[in-house]
């Protein structure tokens, strides 16, 4: 199983990011597809999941800014990130969690800075 994140980078306060995620290895159209984000010296939480039925479920930090999505075709998600603040500079990492499997896999996350 093999997750591989991509998109982050340095962004201006209110600017917007786009991040994906691809995944192999697993059947991804049944996983539930999650974005989570660890600040220095805080706890990884979660940010936004989407479900095989492509239902969404946000952080209440990130509702209305963040839309995440996914594309079965081609084993991707995505999280749109938009209004972006300094609080939402972490590392983001991708989860892909099969049913029945409580922890699933994790991709290595990508840098996400907000900063003027």
């Amino acid at each position: 199983v093999r997750l591989v994140e991509s998109g982050g980078g340095l962004v201006q306060p209110g600017g917007s990011l786009s991040v994906s995620c691809g995944a192999s290895g697993i059947n991804f159209s049944i996983n539930r597809m999650s974005w989570y984000r660890q600040a220095p010296g805080q706890q990884r939480e979660l940010v936004a999941t989407i479900a095989n039925d492509r239902s969404t479920n946000y952080a209440d930090s990130v509702k209305g800014r963040f839309t995440i999505s996914r594309e079965n075709a081609n084993n991707t998600v995505y999280l749109q990130m938009n209004s972006l603040k300094p609080e939402d500079t972490a590392v983001y990492y991708c989860n892909a969690r099969p049913p029945g499997i409580l922890n699933g896999y994790w991709g290595q996350g990508t840098q996400v800075t907000v900063s003027s």
